[in-house]
Order: C-alpha cells, then structure tokens, then sequence
C-alpha cells in the first residue's frame, strides 16, 4: 500500500531547514556543484542551491520507473490519501516554505504565505477528485467501456514566478492519476520547490515524486530522455515550441503554458468603481508577473478619460517598498528587469504617453519598477505587441465591438482575457468571440483549481486543472466488451 511505504516523518532528516537538495528516490542529495539565487529585494545572496548532474536525472528517472510499476496499480482512495497526506504536509510546514518562497521570488510575506496555502487547496480539491470508468455504447451485441491509465513518468518544467502554486498543479494530477513525477525548479527559484518535495517524502513511497535542480540544459535532458513519457512546462512560447520538437522523437505527451498577453475589454456601460480596482488587480499584482494578468486594457471611448484617471488613482495602492505589501513587489530576477526596463525604453524613446510611474531608481537595491500606466500606445508598439510581464500596463480605447475582439485575438494571447459589463448576455457573447482557454466576467484573471485551465494558439497546448485537466495525464483506454 502506497500510504503504508514512505519514508517516515522527519521531512529534513535531522539537516537545517535552509540545506537545500536534490530529492531521489526518497532521500536528499548532495551535488557537486552549487549556485545561489539572488534576492530580488536586496540583491543579496541565498544559500547555495544544488545543481543536478547527468547521472542524478539518470538515477531520478530509474527510481521513477521502477516506483510506477507499484504505484500505478495503487486504487484510488489511496491515492486520494496520499493527495490528502501531503496536502496535511505542506500546511504544517507553511513557515519554512513561506519564508525560502519569500526570499526567491522577492513576495512579501502574506502574499508568499497564501501561496503556500493555495498549493494545500490544489492537493485538497484532488483527495475527492478522480476520473471514473465510462459507458460509451452498449447494444444487444457489446458493452464499449472507457477507462484512464496512467500515463507513466511525468518531467515537470516548473516557472519562476508562482513556484509552489503552479508545480504543485503539475504534481498532484500526476499522483491523483497513478504517474510518477519528476520535477525540474526554475533556477531563479530552486528553494521552495527542492524544500517541498524533499518535506513530501515523510507522506509518500520512495521515487513517486522526485525533484532535481538545474538550467536550460537539465530541462533539455528530460525533454530527450527515453525513460520519461510526458512532459509538462510552463514558459514562454520559444521554449515551449523547441520542448514540442524535442519531444517528437520519442512522441512524448505534452502540456504547454505559454505566453498569455491577455486582452482585458472594458464596455461602455461597466460600473468604473466597481471595475477599476478589480482591472488595477489584473494588472499590477505581483507586479504583472501573471500568466493572466492584463497586459492589454481596452476600455470603451466613452469611458476612457474617466477610466484612465481612476486607473491612475488606483495604481498608487500598489506600495513598491513596502515589505508588508500584499498584491505588489519587485520583478523576480535581473533577467526579467532588464527585460521589462527595455519595454520602458522602447515607450520612452517613441514618445508614448506616459501617464504615471516609469522612473527607475538606478541606486536603489532591488528589482522595482513602479506602476506604469501608457496611454494609447500603437498597436503595433512592442508594449502592445509582447507580453511585458512587469507592471508596465497600456490603455487603449475602443468603439466598435468587432474592432475590439480582433484586436484582442492575437496569437500569443491565447491563455486567458476578461469583459466588464453588467449585461451578462453581451458578457457570453463578447466572451465566445475571444480566442482564449478561459475568459473572467466581471473579474479579475486567477485560474481557479476546480476549472480546467488551457492555452490556445501559442499560448498552449494541452491543459491542467479541474476534473478534465485529468484527462491530459492518462491514457484513454476502450475495452471493447463482446456480450
């Protein structure tokens, strides 16, 4: 029985909670090489992280096999209290993995700390979640059955700014469904991710669920590697499309989240008090750095000053220095800093509208950039065209509703988009025209666990979440019944 074969209840083995490992076949590893991830609030050093060698991945997914021969014929209830096991696990060490989540990713406190919460709710919504056989046909002559197996050793390809919330959406529809996993952190983000899987091994039998740490290169080895049999990755889209070839030789199962610059459509009779602190949220939160945050604002021409004034109110809320701030922080790495100050460059040097924040304080520690909201930028503009994933944020106004859909359906703006408006028919009408897996009325973007949640056009492939996401870690089987 899986719950009856784990590996005993002292999670960190006796070592300080901040040594951090690789996590293989049940036990913690030590690495030959190290590196330490910067603090994006200080830009001081943390502690040293371990990078995972070739014969680690080797020795992670020969454990992983060897441990999907059992777990694979687990039942369900047991399976569901093993998801239930470790979501137990993560609330008691909600300290631990609040505080190394804090640190990585620059959050504050209560924002690292619902995080780690939200990942339990993820485990929690599994323990009573499963997919059951179904009757497709059946006659005089045959009864056609349709039932899920598992698919075998999942690589998951974790991104850096919600490192819990989204691998642990990975991991658990990997358990729930009889696979085992191995997970790959982000490299910006190794602690909170190494520290959980290696607390997990308290609730769970050894190989199910494994984590090795590294860079692009590591990522590249599990995307080839014969041994693994489907991958899931979040990321940006030129990542994304070389993980679909790369996985074409051995003809892998794929899930892809990518890129969502998503378009948020503001009709002329919403009710702006309500509207704009909800829009403010979809923005600026986290500092943009959203998978379905509201890149593009698309507020209808009647509204558009008052809209834009409101905005501009609003966004002061999002403190910038302070550490105790629940919805705001700095940008995550120096990679997307310099990314995002490129975006800002580029408004400034074309002489966009810029109607507050853009100042960067260049002596200042840290990766801030404050709210910055650009009014009625081209079309055509870099800041309109590509995701910015900062909170760099453009307004632009519409009058027509079929103007406004094909502006907002554009290839990489597949994964989400969200309509304001008290007319809930037009709401579903304006909705079913958007080219996107999911579209929020009269809310701001959040995927939520019980919804199945999926990217179209570059923005994905395949999906997770909720009963169907299920689906995309199993094989359908027919069991063809003569009578």
């Amino acid at each position: 029985m899986p719950s009856a074969e784990t590996n005993g209840t002292n999670g960190t083995n006796g070592h300080s909670p901040y040594q951090f490992f690789n996590v293989i076949d049940g036990k913690p590893r030590a690495a030959k090489d190290y590196h330490q991830v910067i603090d994006p609030r200080t830009e001081e050093p943390l502690w040293d992280a371990p990078i995972a060698s070739t014969k680690d991945l080797d020795d992670a997914v020969e454990a992983a096999n060897r441990a999907f021969k059992t777990w694979r014929n687990s039942t369900v209830a047991e399976r569901q209290k093993a998801v239930k096991d470790v979501a137990a696990c993560i609330l008691e060490n909600v300290d631990i993995l609040t505080e190394v989540q804090m640190k990585e990713t620059g959050k504050s406190r209560l924002m690292s700390k619902f995080d780690v919460e939200r990942s339990a709710w993820h485990f929690d919504y599994y323990k009573s979640i499963a997919l059951e056989d179904e009757l497709q046909y059946e006659d005089e002559t045959v009864k056609i059955i349709g039932t899920h197996v598992p698919i075998g050793v999942l690589g998951a390809i974790s991104p850096w700014n919600f490192p819990l919330i989204l691998s642990t959406v990975k991991v658990v529809s990997a358990l729930a469904t009889g696979n085992c996993v191995i997970i790959k952190p982000s490299p910006f983000t190794p602690y909170s991710l190494l520290k959980f899987c290696e607390l997990a091994q308290s609730v769970l039998p050894p190989g199910v669920f494994q984590a090795i740490n590294g860079g692009a290169d590591l990522g590249e080895q599990m995307t080839l590697h014969p041994g693994i049999h489907h991958i899931s990755f979040t990321g940006t889209i030129a990542v994304g499309q070389r993980i679909l070839r790369n996985c074409a030789g051995t003809l892998k199962k794929v899930i892809l989240e990518l890129a969502g610059n998503n378009a948020c459509i503001v009709c002329d009779d919403a009710d702006l008090e309500k509207v704009v602190p909800q829009v403010a949220i979809g923005a600026l939160f986290h500092a943009g750095q959203v998978c379905v945050a509201s890149k593009r604002i698309y507020v209808h021409e009647s509204l558009y000053d008052r809209f834009l004034e409101m905005l501009v109110e609003e966004s002061k809320k999002f403190a910038v220095d302070d550490e105790n701030s629940v919805a705001f922080g700095p940008l995550s790495n120096r990679a997307n800093y310099e990314r995002a100050l490129g975006i800002l460059e580029d408004c400034k040097k074309n002489g966009f509208k810029i109607v507050t924040g853009g100042d960067v304080k260049p002596a200042a520690k840290g990766f801030w950039i404050p709210p910055t909201i650009v009014a009625k930028p081209p079309e055509d503009s870099l800041l309109v065209r590509e995701e910015q994933f900062a909170p760099i944020v453009p307004v632009l106004s519409w009058s027509e509703e079929s103007d406004v859909i094909a502006r907002a359906n554009l290839d990489n703006a597949g994964l989400g988009a969200s309509v304001y408006t008290p007319d809930l028919d037009r709401a579903k009408r304006l909705a079913r025209q958007l080219e996107s897996g999911t579209v929020w009325i009269n809310q701001f973007e959040r995927p939520h666990h019980a919804g199945f949640f999926g990217g179209w056009k570059l923005s994905g492939f395949g999906g997770e979440l909720g009963k169907q996401g299920l689906l995309h870690y199993c094989h359908t089987q027919t069991l063809q019944i003569a009578k």
